[in-house]
């Protein structure tokens, strides 16, 4: 096989990965027209949109319903909230949404949020694919008046006579400056130009005058009648965010340990041109750096980019799509669940030692349709009382282990048996590990594959290896 790693790199960063098959049609293709290519995908758009009866953006109503309307409502909720799940970590495995997809994830992790009603989960997902790869003028606009943030961090509570600074501090902490670049006074300043910022029971934007709080406010050495719009504006003046969100996007993207140089690079051409997210990412993909041996193989996968690739890259479809769920519970990352407001960690903060070894594991329950046994974790969609039925749970000990059950599957390997059709053996290990990992194969480890690999048919062996390779430690870099 050519060397693939630069594309395979390209790929599982900008995406969630590439079929052996479809890599080896872009051999003659120059890198930077393969992610000109993967920009003109991108532009589409394609919301995800419920078909529910489930149509209150509000908990005000909550309270005139009787306790089996309310066990009904949060009942669909919780329902929606996984169809929101599973059908969005569905759509990042298409080839022409890739792209966008992946940055709503990244921006699903800035902008940290959850919420137990599903239209408003629905409208901020969609809010975040609308504005992936657009201004983040408008991106940071739009998130503002998001239902669901505002909600989130208690803006709907925040009045001229009783300010709340949560959505203040949060916004210029976490969203966009960073933690010491602003002072106190800057907080309940912002909190003030922010008072009246909420939503009605449609889910609509609405600002209540008699809420706002009209005095003279400073905010950042400038004074003047602020609200919330002033606030943005003034943020988006200052360098510094444009160098926040480049550090952060060089480190979902390149490399956990930050360089300073290129970040400084990259802010200059993110603050110079307005903001533009496309821009900015078109600089990255298409810079010699990004493809250094130090960026490729760097990153552990996180559990989303986990999932996603391995059903992309093998052709993996879930019967029961329910299951998604729990795998996404036993890895540590569920979409539409985050932590905290700072989101997830990420790194090798995903890495334990229950979590590896169910990622070690999981493989062969995939491919031979199996039942997975895995540590339980309690997390805080206990709280929302989103668990699916496929996850039961039994006693050990003192640990709480839950099976998860249903893992049907149906999976083709068409591409690989065709590539890999008139290869020997030991020819097919290399092969499938140079295109599967990102970092070289040990001799010792290949003679395991082998020792281990199914040679009851060519195709068996193609895979068992597969399924031997995906078992690897070394499978969890990307």
């Amino acid at each position: 096989m050519k060397d693939y790693k630069k594309y395979n790199h390209l790929f599982l960063r900008a995406g969630f990965g590439i079929p052996v098959d479809k890599l080896i049609q872009l051999e003659n293709i120059p890198l930077n027209n393969i992610v000109d290519n993967i920009f003109k995908d991108s532009e589409s758009i394609n919301p995800i949109i419920l078909e529910t009866d489930v149509d209150e953006y509000s908990e005000r109503k909550y309270r005139d319903l009787s306790r089996k309307e309310r066990q009904e409502r949060r009942r669909k909720n919780r329902q929606n909230i996984q169809k929101i799940n599973t059908t969005w970590l569905f759509k990042m495995t298409k080839d022409k949404e890739s792209l966008r997809e992946k940055m709503t994830f990244f921006w699903h992790g800035h902008f940290a949020c959850k919420n137990n009603l599903s239209k408003l989960n629905e409208i901020q997902n969609n809010t975040l694919r609308n504005n992936a790869l657009g201004n983040f003028r408008v991106l940071l606009t739009e998130i503002s008046k998001d239902p669901a943030m505002l909600q989130f961090l208690n803006n709907q509570q925040n009045r001229k006579k009783s300010p709340n600074e949560n959505f203040a501090r949060e916004l210029l902490e976490l969203f966009t400056l960073g933690r010491g670049h602003y002072t106190e006074d800057d907080i309940k300043n912002a909190a003030k130009a922010f008072t009246g910022w909420g939503f009605n029971d449609k889910g609509e934007f609405i600002i209540r005058e008699n809420q706002h709080d009209t005095s003279e406010k400073t905010f950042m050495g400038q004074t003047g009648n602020f609200d919330g719009d002033d606030i943005i504006n003034i943020i988006l003046e200052n360098k510094r965010t444009a160098e926040f969100i480049s550090e952060k996007i060089y480190k979902f993207f390149v490399n956990e340990t930050p360089d300073k140089k290129i970040i400084n690079n990259m802010s200059d051409i993110f603050y110079k041109s307005g903001y533009d997210i496309k821009k900015l990412l078109e600089y990255v993909f298409k810079s010699d750096w990004f493809y250094d041996e130090k960026n490729i193989g760097s990153k552990v996968k996180s559990p989303v980019e986990y999932l996603a690739g391995i059903s992309k890259i093998y052709n993996i479809n879930f019967v029961n799509e329910n299951v998604l769920f729990g795998m996404q519970r036993a890895l540590g990352q569920i979409l539409e669940n985050p932590p905290n407001v700072g989101g997830w960690a990420g790194g090798k903060n995903w890495i334990d030692t229950s979590s590896l070894m169910f990622r070690l594991k999981l493989p062969e329950a995939i491919f031979n349709s199996s039942d997975l046994e895995f540590e339980y974790k309690k997390t805080s969609d206990d709280d929302m009382n989103i668990m699916p039925d496929e996850e039961k749970e039994k006693k050990s000990g003192k640990n709480k282990i839950r099976v998860l059950r249903n893992l049907k599957t149906e999976i083709n390997l068409t591409g690989y048996l065709n590539y890999l059709k008139n290869k020997n053996e030991n020819d097919t290990i290399d092969e499938l590990s140079d295109f599967m990992l990102q970092i070289k194969l040990n001799p010792d480890t290949k003679n395991l594959i082998y020792k281990y690999s199914d040679k009851s048919s060519k195709e068996n062996f193609i895979e068992s290896t597969i399924v031997r390779i995906m078992s690897l430690p070394e499978y969890q870099m990307c």
